[in-house]
């Protein structure tokens, strides 16, 4: 294969990186990086008429300050103690780095962070000059460096509400005996827990030592121990280089159990029992991702089910993804998020989105991968129900964005420039970039979009693409190999859903919603003639979901008689019933909603269930009156949502 050359302009605008550099000019061929810096008139000498095998395309991460196209880390190195008691992490970070234009100056991006002192490879100190603050992206840190630096260690401490850091106390745990700490770096939050260059464009190695309470573990995103050390002291590395928001840590009381020769799964010990029999596919799950897109590349695959505060479903720090324990369903009807977070291993981790405005990169082609997974393991028609409920979500969500505020947020490629990343986390990334690639697959078969996808992960692992990269990519190596013509750019660049897109069908969804359309008119549920064991929890959701405007609350008391909606332990099936219930005015369900509004941070389920409640006067003071009782416990993704939501002013 050609070298490939990725010509990239990076025109920063964050106003404190614009003091040192206009225009970035990086040249990238194997590993080899050029860079110049100068005004905006260097554009004019673009090569334009780039060949097949080159990609030019305008890089803008506006989400950090960091001048990674001057100098960048490399490897990282943390040296830092974990204290409960002030809720501070505190130590040291030490940045191996690569000069690339000679610049007398590294920048690097911090929030709330108390910076000591900065020290270079000879031991001296040198001077730093820390920029103005941005509410969304902090500060810059600029360091003065030597012609001959190799090495920046910055000594700092964190703040107690540090943004990427969830402290809890005890109480908050399952244990109720020990405190907890876990990270979320995604998407630019782990500059509020590591001076760092916190941008996806840069892949870096890492290594840790980490000093917990003795009684306690820490684990991270790398290689990690089975067992507690009585010294509380423990070591950390990460071989293989990842984005900087990939670098996770959590402390707990924890305990190892292996699922297989290369899985295992952290808990606390009263969750361990459960978390091993839910997760007790997953050795089959790599095996099936192997088969269909190569070799997994990260050794280890181990999970860890944290608290309930956890602010997403999971998180896919390479070699330990992070879980809510929401999926722990104890039918291992919810194991799809660990396919999900399983495949983030090839896109994601593997192959990472450039900026947060290529979003999709990461999620469209991991929804895609999850949902093969699931078909290889358990048939095309569970796969079909699983992406038919995510269809359903995205085409609402489709809708709510196209009638807001930010209509454009329903394109593939974003434009979030001012606004939080976590913007752009919507169901357009996920479920539309999947329906992309399996729009893409229908037009040219399946064998071959298989071989295009294995060539996909294997041309470009542990590198970071735009989304023009990815069409360059796609034109040169599937659609003008196969003389297809297809409408690509209206895909990513337009709105909403493409006329030519798959259509999502499943005839069990049909079935169920025959069976909810009669709910309004039934005289008992026996009548609907449900066979409870035999239906999936993605067909309870769409029978929840199905239920006609008309139905009168009376009706719900009926079901959640029969079925116990409200307490049946499925997280899923619960927040679907919430919602539903209030929309119908069935307030039967109100002590154990609060319930699971206090005790369930991932906001996947918080945001619709006080959304419904927002919708009326009456229902926006029970959320709030709820929501006193529960912000303290949601971690600040979770809680910036919904203090949205409600108004609310803390």
């Amino acid at each position: 294969m050609q070298p490939r050359i990725r010509v990239i302009f990076a025109q920063q605008e964050n106003k404190n990186y614009m003091k040192h550099c206009k225009l970035t000019l990086l040249i990238i061929t194997f590993g080899l990086v050029m860079s110049s810096c100068g005004g905006a008139e260097n554009q004019e000498d673009t090569n334009t008429d780039a060949p097949m095998d080159s990609v030019v395309t305008e890089v803008l991460d506006q989400h950090s300050y960091s001048n990674v196209a001057e100098v960048k880390t490399t490897h990282l190195h943390l040296d830092i103690a974990v204290d409960f008691e002030t809720k501070m992490l505190k130590g040291s970070v030490t940045h191996t780095i690569e000069n690339l234009t000679g610049s007398e100056n590294m920048i690097f991006d911090v929030h709330s962070l108390d910076i000591e002192k900065v020290v270079l490879d000879n031991g001296e100190q040198t001077t730093f000059e820390i920029g103005e603050f941005d509410e969304l992206l902090g500060n810059s840190v600029t360091v003065a460096l030597q012609p001959e630096t190799e090495l920046v260690t910055i000594y700092f401490s964190t703040a107690p509400d540090s943004k990427a850091l969830q402290w809890l106390s005890p109480q908050q745990t399952a244990g109720k005996n020990e405190p907890y700490l876990f990270t979320q770096g995604e998407a630019v939050l782990t500059r509020t827990w590591i001076p760092c260059q916190d941008t996806p464009g840069n892949r870096i190695t890492y290594s840790a030592d980490i000093t917990v309470p003795s009684q306690l573990m820490a684990v991270m995103s790398a290689d990690n121990p089975t067992e507690k050390n009585p010294e509380g002291k423990y070591h950390f590395e990460m071989k293989n280089p990842i984005p900087c928001y990939l670098i996770a840590l959590a402390v707990g009381d924890l305990e190892f159990a292996s699922l297989g020769d290369r899985t295992g799964v952290y808990a606390e010990p009263s969750m361990v029992e459960k978390s091993v029999y839910e997760f007790a596919d997953v050795e089959k799950m790599i095996e099936v991702a192997e088969e269909l897109y190569g070799e997994y590349k990260w050794g280890r695959y181990d999970i860890i089910v944290l608290p309930p505060s956890f602010p997403f479903g999971g998180m896919e720090n390479p070699k330990l993804t992070f879980a809510t324990p929401t999926i722990l369903a104890g039918d291992r009807s919810l194991v799809s998020l660990i396919a999900h977070e399983l495949a983030h291993s090839w896109s994601g981790n593997l192959v990472t989105n450039a900026t947060w405005d290529d979003f999709w990169l990461n999620e469209g082609f991991t929804v895609y991968f999850e949902n093969r997974i699931m078909e290889a393991l358990y048939g095309k028609e569970h796969s079909d129900m699983l992406f038919s409920i995510e269809y359903e979500e995205m085409l609402n969500e489709n809708s709510a964005i196209l009638e807001g505020d930010h209509p454009d947020d329903t394109k593939l490629k974003l434009d979030l420039i001012g606004r939080d990343p976590d913007d752009g986390m919507t169901a357009i990334a996920y479920v539309k970039g999947a329906l992309f690639l399996k729009t893409l697959e229908d037009a040219v078969g399946r064998e071959k979009f298989d071989v295009f996808i294995n060539s996909y992960f294997g041309d470009h692992e542990f590198q970071t693409l735009t989304t023009e990269d990815f069409v360059a990519y796609l034109n040169e190596n599937l659609l003008d190999p196969n003389e297809i013509d297809f409408n690509v750019d209206e895909w990513i660049y337009g709105q909403g859903i493409p006329e030519n897109s798959v259509k999502i069908e499943s005839n069990r969804f049909d079935l169920v919603a025959e069976i909810s359309a009669k709910i309004p008119t039934m005289e008992d549920v026996a009548s609907l003639g449900i066979d409870k064991d035999a239906w999936t929890t993605q067909e309870w959701m769409h029978f929840i979901r199905q239920s006609p405007a008309e139905t009168s609350a009376d009706k719900f008391v009926l079901l959640d008689e029969t079925f116990g909606f409200k307490n049946c332990g499925n997280s899923e099936i619960m927040a679907e019933w919430y919602i539903a219930s209030i929309k119908h005015g069935y307030d039967g369900i109100d002590a154990d909603m609060e319930y699971f509004l206090i005790n369930v941070g991932r906001r996947k389920f918080l945001e619709p269930i006080y959304t419904e409640l927002a919708k009326s006067a009456e229902g926006l003071a029970q959320g709030r009156a709820i929501y006193e009782k529960a912000r303290p416990n949601y971690h600040a993704i979770s809680f910036n949502t919904v203090d949205e939501i409600l108004n609310w002013e803390s």
